[in-house]
């Protein structure tokens, strides 16, 4: 009970980011085709255009692999009172966004990234708070 109390801001945290990466993830395996086609249309005038399926990939298995390992330091700052799994989960979800970031930009969807940024505060924080 003292973790939950004392680490209060890194669990919400990584609850948030639990709760985006692994939605946004699930989503994407079944909708693949769903995705795959808005995406297509989204970046059919940017250099993207051509790898958007490899591209789907890489955000889909990056954003599962965040959500679990946000989820693991999740147990593991609650049970064993560690934050290394933590932190990596952390990372990932920040390296996620800025993938993200990176296409909306290219596609000049200017109101898609500022979403994104919106996202990369929380982030980037836990970042800050568990390498302290």
């Amino acid at each position: 009970m003292e973790n939950l109390l004392s680490k209060a801001t890194e669990i919400l945290l990584l609850l948030f980011l639990i709760i985006t990466f692994l939605q946004s993830g699930i989503d994407k395996i079944f909708d693949w085709n769903g995705n795959l086609t808005w995406l297509k249309e989204h970046f059919e005038e940017s250099p993207l255009g051509n790898i958007v399926p490899f591209l789907l990939g890489t955000v889909l298995l990056s954003e599962m692999a965040a959500g679990i390992l946000c989820a693991v330091g999740l147990y593991q700052i609650v049970i064993m009172g560690k934050s290394s799994i933590a932190l990596y989960g952390a990372i990932l979800s920040c390296l996620s966004l800025l993938m993200l970031l990176f296409g909306q930009r290219m596609v000049k969807d200017y109101e898609g990234a500022k979403t994104i940024a919106v996202y990369f505060i929380p982030a980037i924080l836990l970042v800050y708070i568990l390498q302290l």
